[in-house]
């Protein structure tokens, strides 16, 4: 019964990330291509009702989230959180006014069935929660010179390849935003309100959501989303995976023959999100351009 109601909250969290990422995205249409990781791109959005649309479903995906690993192992909520995609691309063809073609079905099919596979085979268990100081060392020697290296290299850059390594600081920081989440979670049941205060994981989690939340935008606004929107959708499980066993100690239990079926189901979902992410950013691109073309022409 609680893995079933973890899978729920964690599509219901899916469907308002589709729903805000394609808000979002549409919500930069008519920011100029040079005020991208600007204060006045950033304004501009603040006075936009559609953006702020946008970032509230996916605030509300977030608290799903969060509600999905109080009960749930990162293991098994942050894979399933790649159904945004199979929620996104139908949305994003309606707006479009164009159909989901066979073969972007195909691979919708292929994701679930990933989905579905691991779920079922892998049966994610939750580790440790409280981590170690050794493993807060670790995440911060790692991700941190990622994020910055990225960061640093997306001033100097222009076009996909300013969006790609936004791409790539968004997907780890919010793989780092998952493993925070699960923590932060954790100690206010078990302790409340004083525990969860006297942690470093609730203050680490606001710091890093805003800042991903910012690069996410400028990524959008950066390059095609054909480039941006498949990184950051697969880093940020692959990130919040390897988080929840290297830092959390969680795991697998899959045992004897089923163990074969793991590495094919993880092979499918990993194709299936780079294909459908890819053909729902090119829709959603579409929609971008027609509307900023018929905006011209009025």
């Amino acid at each position: 019964m609680t893995q079933a109601l973890v899978v729920a909250l964690a599509l219901l969290a899916a469907l308002c990330a589709a729903v805000g990422i394609v808000v979002r995205q549409l919500a930069t249409r008519h920011v100029p291509a040079d005020d991208g990781m600007s204060v006045s791109m950033f304004t501009s959005l603040l006075r936009n009702p559609m953006w702020w649309a946008g970032t509230g479903t996916a605030v509300l995906g977030y608290v799903f989230q969060a509600l999905a690993l109080s009960y749930g192992s990162l293991l098994l909520v942050q894979p399933l959180l790649v159904a945004c995609l199979l929620f996104a691309l139908p949305i994003s063809a309606r707006v479009a006014r164009t159909r989901v073609t066979p073969a972007e079905w195909g691979w919708a099919v292929l994701l679930t069935a990933g989905l579905g596979v691991f779920v079922l085979v892998g049966k994610p268990r939750e580790g440790r929660i409280e981590p170690t100081t050794l493993s807060w060392v670790v995440v911060a020697a790692v991700c941190v010179p990622l994020i910055v290296g990225c960061i640093v290299g997306a001033t100097r850059a222009r076009g996909d390849r300013r969006a790609v390594l936004l791409a790539v600081a968004v997907g780890v920081m919010f793989g780092m935003v998952a493993l925070f989440t699960k923590i932060s979670t954790h100690r206010f049941e078990t302790g409340g309100a004083a525990a969860l205060l006297s942690s470093p994981a609730p203050y680490l989690l606001v710091l890093v959501s805003v800042v991903a939340t910012v690069l996410q935008q400028s990524a959008f606004h950066a390059g095609a989303l054909q480039t941006s929107v498949p990184t950051m959708l697969v880093l940020e499980p692959v990130v919040a995976v390897l988080l929840g066993i290297l830092v959390l100690g969680e795991e697998l239990t899959v045992h004897g023959p089923a163990i074969l079926a793991l590495p094919v189901a993880i092979a499918a979902m990993l194709a299936g999100t780079v294909a459908l992410a890819r053909d729902s950013a090119a829709l959603d691109e579409k929609i971008v351009h027609d509307r900023a073309g018929s905006g011209a022409a009025q």
